[in-house]
């Protein structure tokens, strides 16, 4: 029956893109997800990408999420940063601002965050910049936003007890450790570029939980929503392959504000 099937969301991160192809890649990728996370000028973007990408989210029909992040455009906000929690949150507070100032003059509304890079990590372990970043969305986000983080994350918690919606995230193009986090960027192997692995992964992870950590152990996370990344290589062959066997396996993909009972 339609209800007995797993249903899942398949999101990228876009409006990252500093040149004419990326931004191809990033719009092809808006046809193939359900829900973007949209950079507001962190490690990247700007008010006029901002603006851009949010458009082509709404003409795609996908739904719009933020992807702030460490004010880091140099090293693309992939290094935690000594902020103070004030200066944390003064960032924070104007990447946010900006994005849904231009979301409400476009009709529409920033139903989730998911933070990028070094600060996705560092908010997950559910310490200061979680608490920073929750503080913020409490000012400026809508009550039924939803905070995206790592499956199994302790923050989960903390962003619950605040009665934030938490979505749990699943890697299709990521190779993962044993303990369920991430392999490092750096390491071999770690960024996949194979469109059928990332499919065999995304249809595990929507399917049951399982995923394969690069040691051999079956990992079992809970997964709402599965990310796909612009900038790994063949980011657009991947997308299809992953939706095409979500689909063929029977699994509904949806964003999470317009999945059906």
């Amino acid at each position: 029956m339609p209800g007995d099937r797993p249903t899942i969301d398949l999101n990228a991160d876009v409006g990252e893109a500093g040149d004419v192809a990326g931004t191809a890649v990033e719009r092809a990728l808006l046809a193939l997800v359900t829900s973007a996370h949209i950079a507001c000028g962190g490690h990247a973007g700007n008010a006029a990408t901002m603006r851009a990408t949010v458009q082509s989210a709404l003409a795609a029909g996908v739904q719009v999420g933020a992807h702030p992040s460490y004010p880091d455009r140099a090293g693309f906000g992939r290094v935690a940063m000594e902020l103070s929690p004030g200066e944390l949150s003064a960032s924070l507070t104007a990447q946010l601002a900006a994005l849904i100032e231009i979301a409400h003059a476009l009709g529409t509304t920033v139903s989730s965050v998911k933070p990028h890079g070094a600060l996705y990590g560092e908010v997950a372990r559910g310490g200061t910049s979680c608490d920073v970043l929750l503080g913020v969305m409490g000012e400026l986000c809508d009550p039924g936003t939803a905070l995206v983080l790592p499956s199994g994350a302790p923050a989960g918690l903390r962003a619950q007890e605040a009665s934030w919606a938490v979505l749990q995230e699943g890697f299709c193009d990521r190779a993962y450790t044993a303990d369920g986090a991430l392999v490092a960027r750096y390491e071999p192997g770690a960024v996949y570029d194979d469109p059928a692995r990332a499919a065999a992964q995304a249809r595990g992870l929507a399917e049951d939980g399982t995923v394969h950590a690069v040691d051999g152990a079956v990992l079992s996370l809970a997964v709402d929503t599965l990310c796909v990344h612009g900038d790994s290589p063949n980011a657009v062959p991947m997308a299809r392959a992953v939706r095409a066997a979500l689909e063929a396996a029977g699994v509904t993909v949806a964003a999470p504000m317009t999945r059906q009972p």
